[in-house]
């Protein structure tokens, strides 16, 4: 386990390991400690340690993997989110089922990554996730959107705000998705505004959540 330093700069990313297999934790270790405003906090090898060093921890981020001993891990996000509210969840696993990710985004993970990734992929999810935005690996975003069907509860948004939206919950910025769609980054910025108006959400990762379960996820192109 680690323990938090003496003196900590506000810009540090702190993060929870969570994995039972102690050579995965100190191959993520290395690799996250290799970034010099990243700081492993703590290591847990189940679900029931992982909420309780974050709780007293507090970490920026938890990187949690899925297929753990004890309490299951999707079962612990909601009561760990509750204890520490500041603290986002990077899902780390081996399941490539999209089924899996749609429950941990539902539980409130904000980012899901597989264990294949590559190294700057990972650390890519934790910057993302220490900064409150959705990480969903490419190919199970793909995945997703050939599962979607059009269910019709997007219907409170033009044809346009829902390609937005599709665009938004695969990571887009405002300046690529205005590439996409051949508009301006200020009008990408108002059709955003107006989607989180009728929608009544107002971060990313709830956008992100709503496509999902709407069924509105469709693959960007690069």
């Amino acid at each position: 386990m680690g323990e938090q330093k003496a003196q900590q700069s506000d810009s540090t990313i702190t993060i929870v390991l969570a994995d039972d297999h102690v050579v995965v934790r100190s191959g993520l270790r290395m690799l996250l400690e290799a970034e010099p405003d990243f700081e492993v906090v703590a290591e847990a090898g189940d679900a029931d340690s992982a909420a309780r060093y974050v709780r007293g921890h507090k970490p920026t981020v938890l990187m949690l993997d899925l297929n753990m001993p004890g309490e299951p891990s999707l079962q612990a996000i909601p009561g760990i989110l509750s204890d520490s509210p500041g603290t986002n969840i990077v899902v780390l696993t081996m399941q490539d089922d999209p089924a899996f990710a749609r429950e941990a985004m539902r539980a409130g993970a904000i980012g899901y990554v597989l264990k294949e990734a590559a190294d700057d992929e990972l650390v890519h999810a934790v910057r993302m996730a220490a900064a409150g935005e959705t990480y969903l690996h490419p190919r199970l975003g793909a995945k997703l959107a050939a599962e979607a069907d059009d269910t019709g509860r997007g219907d409170r948004l033009t044809e346009r705000e829902a390609e937005v939206l599709k665009l938004i919950a695969l990571g887009f910025t405002n300046r690529e998705i205005a590439d996409q769609l051949y508009l301006s980054v200020r009008t990408v910025e108002s059709h955003r505004a107006h989607i989180q108006q009728k929608l009544e959400l107002t971060s990313r990762a709830e956008l992100v959540r709503y496509a999902l379960d709407a069924g509105l996820v469709e693959p960007g192109q690069s």
